[in-house]
């Protein structure tokens, strides 16, 4: 954990980022992401915001009724969009969520 993100915490200080889940046709493949899913989420960081999208979407029976997704598994990519403060492409790899650019979006 970063210092700004343990001050954060510490202060209670939340911001909300919009994130976008992107998914394959199918499980497994590695080319053809597309946006399956959008919403709000209010975190510390990043990471934080990245375990709320996990925590919501790894199971099936908790996905949103709207949601064209399926559950996050290995291979899924978020992306947080923080507008003028750019955008941040994160992959799901089995031992967490990893930064990745944006060229593995394709």
């Amino acid at each position: 954990m970063s210092v700004w993100t343990a001050i954060k915490k510490q202060l209670n200080i939340i911001t909300e980022y919009d994130v976008t889940i992107m998914q394959t046709e199918k499980k497994g493949q590695i080319r053809g992401y597309k946006p399956v899913h959008r919403l709000t989420i209010k975190a510390f960081d990043h990471q934080d915001a990245a375990a709320q999208v996990f925590q919501k979407f790894n199971i099936v029976d908790n996905l949103p009724k709207e949601c064209g997704a399926r559950f996050i598994s290995t291979g899924d990519i978020i992306l947080i969009d923080e507008g003028t403060r750019g955008k941040y492409y994160y992959k799901l790899w089995t031992d967490g969520w990893q930064k990745v650019n944006r060229l593995h979006v394709r």
